[in-house]
């Protein structure tokens, strides 16, 4: 198991030291918010988050593609200012999916000579001290940057090539009272502090044995269908700095049956109501998320957000009954980690987590992952996407929209690029899932039309006094594509900021299409004979065959479809599912390109051994062309496919 804990238990305990450090703002200071979770609670007065980004200004999706928005101004040499600050602040989050080898300039405290001179794309390579991993790097399309960047007086940056795509710049504004020390990359410090930062968040095993103040709590109990445990009772002040859950793999599964409530003092409402499995970041019931503070890793479910209480609190597990089938009994076994501080109230807020299922998504209105009144600040998304049309997913063009105290603060550039990814659909890049310690995506899947991602808002939680709206799109513009979208938003507040529905069976399903896509680029193909693939054209030299994988799809009899095009030199297939061919000899050629769209080809069956098709070219070295740019699977009915 790899427990998280021991990075915070052991940054729990404040001392003076530490204490006295959190007095000025610093590169360093900042790198220990991002290993100390005790800090999550607190609250931030007198500061905002802000974020420069290239979103399209007239509400369409031309979001960098152009350049049009991706700058504030141009100077007079015609280089662009793609960030502008006055005062003290914070940068603490630079994300693009199309970095270049273009210098960029960063202009501290109102300085004519720039404090930083570096390539773009060194924010993000890992290649220059001290902008290296985990606090820089790529793995899902995007390239980020976590390195804390402050300022005292103002901070303009200058990027120096001709055009800027895609871009987001996040910061924090601080308040006239706060002490800062402006960011030097030549500080003597910084080695160290990025190094002790890497290895907290790669350690294999963070438990501190023998750390005092910390009471574990273990359990390991069975609850039958309909019935609940109540895992911990708590009647006196504390705060839960850890929650384990083991067998992770017990919770997975489409219809998300178990659920977490927990209870703070003697609020009326729950602070968090949700399935297991939408807690810790399972994708469409499937364990996924690996994150730093939250997820499931090694068969085990984790959590180590700060949950500080002032009186009591009740953390329970309730086991809902299913509408059919038989349904096993569940043993629930694990540990609460407990420290004796109780809530702090006037300067740090409780924890709560919403969940919002909309099934499906309104035309017009985009996602609402937290809207409410009250004060706290925003730590964490969890996202889960499922769009209603078959095909790519366009859903995932929706940005993301932040509005503080009546004030839009941020604005996204689209909702991969919120997880600090990019380009979905495109082999290694957005077309998996992959974690992260901050970011990362749960899932994505074409023939399913889904996908989701997570993100932890650590340096850069977001602040609000009065009033908080989160939102993220479903579509590249007005909203106007439909999905299921379920999602999870954690918060520190002095208050719950908006009320969750009640888990029923109803909201925990996952939803399964029956009509299923499957598109050139992410295809698993295997080949026998001389064959060559570019783009959507698949040649065979001499005849050969070509095999699709299916494996992904769910069990059932479909009905095969292609948009495929005819060409004078088209080739003739046949269709084959292991050894029993399926079709009759099908052929693309015409005296001229002619596209077709939901051509029939035959009737297949996806089962443990039948998961795939195979198109068999006749030998031909003339016309021996395949272009086929997407098949369609319609899912028969079930008395059609036992026939």
């Amino acid at each position: 198991m790899r427990s998280f804990i021991a990075g915070l238990l052991s940054l729990t305990l404040f001392s003076p030291a530490v204490l006295s450090a959190q007095q000025v703002v610093t590169t360093v200071s900042e790198l220990q918010e991002l290993t100390d979770f005790s800090r999550l609670p607190r609250y931030r007065p007198g500061t905002s988050l802000r974020q420069f980004s290239s979103y399209d200004r007239t509400g369409n999706n031309d979001d960098g593609f152009s350049g049009k928005y991706s700058f504030i101004r141009k100077e007079k040499d015609s280089s662009l200012v793609i960030f502008e600050a006055k005062g003290k602040g914070v940068i603490n989050r630079i994300w693009t999916p199309t970095p270049t080898d273009d210098l960029v300039d960063f202009y501290f405290d109102g300085a004519i000579k720039p404090g930083l001179t570096i390539r773009f794309s060194d924010l993000f390579s890992g290649r220059v001290m001290p902008f290296l991993a985990p606090l820089t790097g790529n793995q899902v399309g995007g390239y980020f940057c976590y390195l804390p960047i402050p300022f005292e007086k103002g901070c303009k940056i200058v990027f120096r090539g001709k055009k800027l795509e895609f871009y987001q710049i996040q910061y924090r504004s601080l308040g006239k009272s706060e002490r800062v020390r402006t960011f030097n990359s030549r500080d003597a410090a910084l080695p160290a502090a990025v190094e002790k930062l890497a290895q907290r968040w790669t350690a294999a095993d963070r438990f501190m044995a023998g750390t005092k103040d910390v009471q574990i709590i273990s359990f390991d109990q069975v609850v039958e269908p309909g019935g609940s445990l109540v895992l911990a009772r708590l009647s006196s002040p504390g705060r839960i700095v850890g929650i384990e859950l083991d067998q992770a793999a017990a919770y997975a599964g489409l219809n998300r049956q178990a659920d977490l409530k927990f209870t703070w003092d003697d609020e009326a409402q729950p602070a968090v109501y949700a399935p297991v499995a939408d807690f810790f970041g399972y994708a469409f019931g499937k364990p996924s998320m690996q994150s730093l503070m939250l997820g499931s890793a090694a068969q085990v479910n984790y959590c180590y957000y700060p949950m500080p209480f002032a009186k009591k609190a009740r953390i329970e597990l309730l086991y809902r009954k299913a509408d059919v089938g038989k349904q096993e009994s569940l043993r629930v076994k694990g540990r609460i980690y407990l420290r004796p501080e109780g809530l702090n109230a006037a300067r740090e807020g409780r924890f709560y987590a919403f969940r919002n299922r909309q099934q499906p998504t309104q035309p017009g209105q985009p996602h609402v992952l937290l809207a409410g009144q009250g004060r706290g600040h925003y730590a964490g998304t969890i996202l889960q996407a499922q769009g209603l049309e078959p095909g790519m997913t366009l859903f995932f063009e929706g940005d993301d929209q932040t509005t503080a105290d009546g004030e839009l603060t941020m604005h996204g550039t689209g909702s991969e690029d919120y997880f600090n990814g990019g380009w979905y659909a495109m082999l290694d890049r957005w077309d998996r899932a992959m974690s992260l310690p901050l970011h990362g995506s749960l899932d994505y899947s074409l023939p399913y039309s889904r996908t989701g991602g997570y993100r932890l808002f650590l340096t850069d939680k977001i602040p609000f006094m009065r009033s908080f709206r989160h939102t993220i799109e479903h579509g590249p513009e007005n909203n106007n594509k439909p999905g299921d979208y379920t999602s999870m938003a954690f918060y520190y507040a002095d208050q719950p900021l908006a009320t969750g529905q009640a888990p029923t069976n109803a909201t925990t399903g996952t939803y399964l299409p029956d009509t299923m896509t499957l598109y050139p680029q992410l295809i698993n193909y295997s080949f026998a004979g001389a064959m060559t693939v570019e783009g959507e054209t698949i040649t065979a030299k001499d005849g050969g065959a070509v095999r699709i994988d299916l494996q992904e799809l769910p069990a059932g009899g479909y009905r095969l479809l292609a948009d495929a095009d005819e060409l004078p030199d088209g080739a003739e297939v046949t269709i084959w599912q292991r050894q029993t061919r399926v079709s009759e000899p099908i052929s693309f050629r015409a005296a001229s390109r002619n596209e077709q769209r939901m051509r029939y080809l035959c009737d297949v069956v996806v089962d443990d051994f039948r998961n795939s098709v195979t198109f068999h070219f006749k030998r031909d070295k003339t016309n021996n062309k395949l272009h086929i740019r997407r098949l369609i699977l319609v899912k028969k009915t079930a008395e059609k496919a036992m026939q």
